[in-house]
C-alpha cells in the first residue's frame, strides 16, 4: 500500500492548480504551460493539456472548465499521521516548524523507533535551548543575508571569534551534526554544537563572493545483490550522480561530491563492502587501502 496515493502525485497537483485558475477565469495558454513546467516534467507540456481537454474533458478550448468549484485535496488520516511523525523529529523543529493543525493526530511512529547502527552516538543536542537559539539566529542571518559574530570552542580548547557572512548550514548524517559554512575573509566551517554565542552584527565589510566548492568525481561499479542498487540509490540520494547499467547484475555509478566531505564519503562507500567497488580516481582508491590497513592493524577487519 502506498502512503501517498497516486491521485496526490505531480500530475494531479498540476491538474488541480490548472482547474483552479480556470474556475477563476484567469487561465491562459501561457499560464497553462508555466504551471506545467514549474510543477511537472518537460514532456508534460504535451501530455497534460491534451488529457485535460480530451481524455478527461475538464478543460475547454477557450480555457474554461465545466468544474464549478476549485478542487481541494485534503490529507488522509494516514498522511497526517506520517507528517506528525516527521514533525516529532527535533531536527525539523530547529527550523521553526510546528504541528499546528495536527495537535490531535497520533504519530505513525515514534522518533525512537529507528536505530542507526552506522552513525556516531555523540550527535548534536537538538533539544538544548541554547543550541536551538544559536541555530535559529544563524538561519535568520542566512535568510536576511546578514553578518554574524560567532564565538566558538576550538578542539584545542581555545575560544575563537569570527565576524563572518553565513552561506548555509550543512547536515552530516554520519556524524548527526549541523555545521555552519561561512566566510570570514576565508572560508570556515564551524560545528553548531561548539558555538558559545552568536549574534547579528553590522556589516563590517562588503559581502564576499560565494566561495567555490571544491568538487570531486568518484566512479564506482556496484553489484546488485541483496538489494544493493536500491540501497545505494537511497544512501547517496543527496549527491548528483549518473548511473549506467553494464549487465544484468552490474552498474557503473559516478558520484559528484564536495571534497571537504571526502572522509565522510569514504566511510559511506566502505559501508557497502565488496558490493560497491571504486574504480577511479586513484587517490580515492589509495585512501580506501589506507583505511583498510588501519582497520586491519587495529583488529577491526
Amino acid at each position: 500500500m502506498m502512503l501517498f496515493h497516486e491521485i496526490y502525485g505531480s500530475y494531479f497537483n498540476v491538474a488541480a492548480e490548472v482547474l483552479s485558475e480556470a474556475c477563476n477565469s484567469t487561465l491562459t495558454d501561457k499560464r497553462l504551460n508555466e504551471i506545467i513546467r514549474s510543477k511537472a516534467f518537460d514532456e508534460s507540456v504535451l501530455e497534460i493539456p491534451y488529457a485535460l481537454k480530451n481524455d478527461w474533458s475538464l478543460l475547454t478550448d477557450d480555457m474554461g472548465t465545466p468544474v464549478k468549484h476549485a478542487p481541494t485535496m485534503p490529507l488522509t488520516k494516514l498522511q497526517k499521521r506520517w507528517l506528525k511523525a516527521l514533525l516529532c523529529d527535533p531536527r525539523i523543529k530547529l527550523f521553526g516548524v510546528t504541528d499546528e493543525g495536527l495537535e490531535d493526530v497520533e504519530p505513525l511512529y515514534s522518533y525512537g523507533t529507528f536505530f542507526y547502527f552506522d552513525r556516531y552516538t555523540d550527535g548534536d543536542p537538538y533539544n538544548d535551548e541554547r543550541y536551538i537559539s544559536h541555530f535559529q539566529t544563524i538561519l535568520h542571518a542566512i535568510k536576511e543575508k546578514s553578518f554574524i559574530t560567532v564565538r566558538s570552542l576550538a578542539r584545542s580548547g581555545r575560544i575563537r571569534k569570527y565576524t563572518c557572512y553565513p552561506w548555509h548550514l550543512e547536515y552530516s548524517s554520519k556524524d548527526d551534526k549541523f555545521r555552519l559554512y561561512a566566510t570570514d575573509r576565508s572560508t570556515i566551517r564551524i560545528n553548531i554544537s561548539r558555538i558559545i554565542s552568536v549574534e547579528l552584527t553590522a556589516r563590517p565589510y562588503e559581502k564576499p563572493k560565494a566561495p567555490k566548492m571544491r568538487t570531486g568525481t568518484l566512479v564506482t561499479v556496484l553489484t546488485d545483490e541483496r538489494n544493493v542498487l536500491e540501497r545505494v540509490m537511497l544512501h547517496f540520494s543527496d549527491l548528483r550522480k549518473e548511473t549506467v547499467r553494464l549487465d544484468e547484475k552490474h552498474y557503473q555509478m559516478t558520484l559528484h561530491y564536495n571534497k571537504d566531505d571526502e572522509s565522510e564519503l569514504l566511510i559511506r562507500v566502505l559501508s557497502f563492502g565488496p558490493y560497491l567497488r571504486v574504480v577511479s580516481p586513484d587517490k580515492f582508491i589509495a585512501l580506501i587501502r589506507e583505511r583498510l590497513m588501519k582497520q586491519r592493524e587495529y583488529g577491526l577487519n
